[in-house]
């Protein structure tokens, strides 16, 4: 991976850091182009068991770089081109794709700001730990832009329709007692603690039950968009794939024995 985004896997974490502080991880192409990557690469890699996406400096990630989009733009009026906003389709797409449907959970270890495509990404995530002077701003009208990195799908199904229009038409910056609120955060810490208590939510995924967790995120998503019976149904189905997991027999048998379960993730 490049600079701009770590990625390290550590016995079946993976934890992959936004590394541009210098410009409050905004956004270029090489950084888009490495946290693509990255989060294809742990959503593929059967070993990772969870993953825990932060940031490095005093910034989560305040979305696309700003600078690199105006020379862009200038050089597609140039041309008489538009390729510049290939990069939702090219990058932000496949970024919150993988977040959400990988068959793994997402903790976002919120330690700043996040704006635009950086709030995106915190919301993709399954779980947000949130440091105590972090923000967030849907950015994208502020700019005359529409939203993307999924902020139209994920945010109204965190904070209701009502709620979701507001911030997008109305963007505004929003502290993290706010989103601890609204139902953005679903932990809010010192911001001191951000990076033990973000690892640890990570790290206790990560021991836990693999397919059950896999399960709970599909269903959920069904749920949104499907009727009562469909959705029953796709639990029934599910249901029966994690009763037959070999870490159901385990959490059995530990609660048999009164001993804590060790699960393998299968």
């Amino acid at each position: 991976m490049a600079d701009t985004v770590l990625y390290e896997v550590t016995d079946g974490l993976a934890t992959i850091t936004i590394n541009r502080p210098e410009s409050m991880n905004a956004m270029n192409t090489e950084a888009k182009v490495a946290l693509r990557d990255a989060v294809q690469a742990a959503a593929a890699d059967s070993a990772v068991r969870a993953v825990l996406l932060t940031a490095t400096g005093r910034a989560f990630c305040v979305g696309q770089d700003l600078r690199e989009h105006t020379a862009s733009l200038a050089a597609d009026r140039e041309a008489g081109t538009g390729q510049t906003m290939n990069t939702v389709r090219e990058h932000y797409n496949p970024i919150v794709r993988a977040l959400t449907e990988m068959p793994k959970p997402v903790v976002a270890g919120v330690n700043g700001v996040a704006a635009g495509a950086g709030a995106g990404f915190a919301f993709a995530a399954d779980y947000r730990v949130v440091a105590d002077n972090a923000a967030f701003n849907t950015a994208f009208a502020a700019v005359a832009l529409t939203a993307d990195s999924g902020v139209s799908w994920t945010l109204p199904r965190l904070i209701g329709q009502s709620r979701a229009a507001d911030l997008l038409l109305f963007p505004r910056s929003i502290s993290a007692q706010e989103a601890f609120d609204l139902g953005i955060a679903n932990k809010l810490v010192p911001a001191d603690d951000l990076a033990t208590e973000a690892a640890a939510v990570a790290r206790a995924l990560a021991e836990g039950p693999t397919l059950a967790y896999a399960a709970i995120k599909e269903s959920m998503a069904y749920g949104t968009a499907h009727s009562l019976s469909e959705t029953l149904e796709k639990e029934d189905e599910l249901q029966s794939k994690a009763g037959a997991s070999e870490d159901h027999t385990i959490a059995v048998e530990a609660f048999i024995a009164k001993e804590k379960a060790k699960y393998v993730g299968r």
